[in-house]
């Protein structure tokens, strides 16, 4: 397309990218249109008095000021985002508008520039609530619970903005969600059918250019996505080397139906991009309860189980650590891309898909960097769960680079984001407590693994999968202190720990040091899960006495357990009855078992 200088647009619908070499300008009382694409405009935009730029069906906004933003003008550029939580629960936000004013520059943002769509193009101003309830229809929002958090551990140093204009560019926000539906419908969608996805328009001045972002060292800060475009989030994370190179995001459990804090079970997810080469490791939060001062209390159970993500779309509020090297990240335009939100392109993490291509398409960006050559597999991982107190699991990721080393490395070794819950498991990497822990494979390395427990405490521990990655024949967690190694590739152990820290008492290993007690008539069993006939099998071609079979979960939770079975050559059980899912079966004879992870497709 020709270079255009200045182009002035009147009522024009764009369905196809528009690249826009210098500035655009949009005059009074004009808009420009565009659905389901994007456009890229190189330098600033200036929108006249009652102009619009209306983003429509995940339409984006790419621009390419390698600087501070050029915007300005009163007019507003305007985009549809959902939340995802009802009346009681948050999400986190950072906005990619502020104020629209004819100053030159970022602004500021507040709730007050949020409003309920009425069609394509109309939308009505939110109403600003003082209770604690938001409602869908007429869209209020409660204010209450705007709050912001910059460069802090503690609890008490949350922010409260409320409706005031003074959550700054690049800064994220909390904000509860809404009670009711509204099904008013706009291109299809309905605006809220279901009280859990409460759509806003975000109105005001585009976000543009180099953001500061301020950081502090072993400190969190609450940011986010703030632009009018998808970012991509492992380039943010390796590149600003001010931070840890993690992002944590906020998951609560969304059937608790209260505003007190006592009540709230909630956590924070980890993503560590790893490498520019693939998409990254995704571990979802555990759910803790909390007290009146925000001290995790007791520990639940969270049903995500998400492994990858890549990009940030629009609106989406994370937290990030500072480090010792300096006092603020950036947020540039070099980031963004065009990316559609959802989990096939790698920009949500509620849940796990399918993913039929090994990498990424060609995806527009700023940068110029080539997506195609981004592995859509998994980085190469073993993931651990491990089920405290039989209440809840966290989920912990050991993961294979060839770039990384055996120390603690940043935007790839991920530490906890809380040190002070009741109950906890993680990877021991020089002194830090982590969630991911990334290095080269090798079979003989040992990979330490803490507890922490603040009274006697229970653990389970197994892998839970392993994702690209054949490297392991065997996965044993040896216990130093009584040097047993113990198989938890195909089974689970247990473990009851004494109130205190353990971090040098067990570790992950792929050898097994001792050659322990071994019956090769128990070597002969082999035990298999017929899906076709919905049955567990077990062949015995020796005709050893079994003493029990039993089936687990990988809770360590007891399905069936029969006992005396005999010595019969061949056993059939059925399992129609049992949900889909991994279990695992441990045959027992004369105090030797052997156990085997089955894969039931029900």
């Amino acid at each position: 397309m020709k270079s255009i200088k200045n182009l002035k647009l009147t009522y024009l619908v764009l369905l196809f990218p528009l690249f826009v070499s210098a500035q655009l300008f949009v005059g009074a009382s004009d808009y420009l249109y565009l659905n389901d694409n994007y456009f890229f405009v190189n330098k600033e935009i200036d929108l006249q008095s009652n102009s619009h730029i209306y983003l429509r069906n995940q339409a984006q906004l790419l621009q390419g000021t390698t600087s501070l933003s050029g915007n300005s003008g009163t007019g507003k550029l305007s985009l549809f985002q959902e939340g995802t939580a009802g009346q009681y629960q948050y999400n986190y936000w950072c906005s990619p508008v502020g104020n629209a004013s004819s100053s030159v520059g970022n602004e500021s943002f507040g709730i007050t520039m949020l409003s309920a769509p009425q069609t394509n193009i109309v939308s009505t101003s939110a109403m600003i609530l003082s209770g604690y309830d938001g409602v869908a229809n007429p869209l209020g929002i409660a204010s209450h619970w705007i709050f912001k958090f910059l460069s802090s551990d503690t609890y008490s140093q949350w922010i409260h903005a409320g409706a005031s204009n003074t959550i700054g560019p690049g800064e994220g926000f909390t904000m509860k969600g809404t009670s009711g539906t509204d099904t008013t419908s706009i291109l299809g969608i309905q605006n809220n059918p279901d009280g859990q996805h409460q759509r806003y328009d975000f109105r005001g001045k585009a976000n543009d250019g180099n953001i500061p972002i301020m950081v502090a060292n072993n400190k969190l800060t609450l940011t986010g996505n703030p632009y009018p475009s998808a970012i991509d989030l492992s380039a943010f994370l390796t590149n600003e080397t001010n931070c840890t190179g993690v992002a944590y995001f906020w998951e609560q459990d969304q059937t608790v139906n209260s505003h007190n804090i006592a009540a709230y079970r909630g956590g924070y997810g980890v993503y560590s991009p790893v490498s520019r080469g693939g998409t990254g490791i995704y571990v979802p939060a555990t759910y803790y309860s909390y007290d009146g001062s925000g001290n995790p209390t007791g520990v639940y159970s969270n049903p995500n189980n998400t492994y990858q993500r890549y990009f940030s779309p629009i609106g989406q509020g994370f937290m990030i650590e500072g480090n010792t090297a300096g006092t603020t990240v950036t947020m540039k335009n070099n980031y963004r891309v065009y990316t559609k939100e959802g989990a096939f392109n790698f920009s949500e993490f509620q849940r796990m898909v399918t993913i039929t291509e090994d990498f990424l398409p060609n995806i527009p960006s700023v940068s110029g960097f080539d997506y195609s050559q981004v592995s859509n597999l998994p980085v190469p991982q073993i993931r651990l769960n491990i089920l405290m107190n039989d209440q809840a699991i966290r989920q912990i990721a050991l993961g294979f680079d060839e770039e990384s080393t055996d120390g603690f490395d940043r935007a790839k070794d991920a530490a906890l984001s809380s040190f002070n819950t009741p109950t906890e498991a993680y990877f021991m990497v020089d002194g830090e407590r982590t969630a991911i822990n990334i290095a080269p494979f090798d079979s003989h390395k040992k990979f330490p693994i803490g507890f922490q427990n603040t009274s006697e405490a229970n653990y389970k521990i197994t892998v839970k999968d392993i994702l690209n990655f054949d490297g392991a024949e065997n996965i044993y967690l040896h216990d130093k202190l009584t040097d047993q190694y113990h198989d938890i590739k195909n089974d689970f152990y247990e473990l009851t720990l004494a109130a205190g820290t353990h971090e040098t008492r067990y570790e992950i290993t792929f050898l097994n040091n001792l050659l322990g007690a071994s019956d090769s008539t128990m070597d002969s069993l082999f035990i298999f899960q017929e899906n076709n006939q919905h049955k567990l099998i077990v062949n015995n071609p020796q005709q050893t006495r079994i003493h029990s079979l039993k089936l687990f979960d990988l809770t360590g939770k007891l399905i069936w357990n029969h006992t005396r079975l005999g010595a019969d050559l061949r056993y059939e059980f059925p399992t129609n009855q049992l949900a889909a899912g991994i279990y695992i079966a441990r045959v027992n004879s004369q105090g030797i078992t052997k156990s085997k992870k089955i894969i039931l497709e029900n």
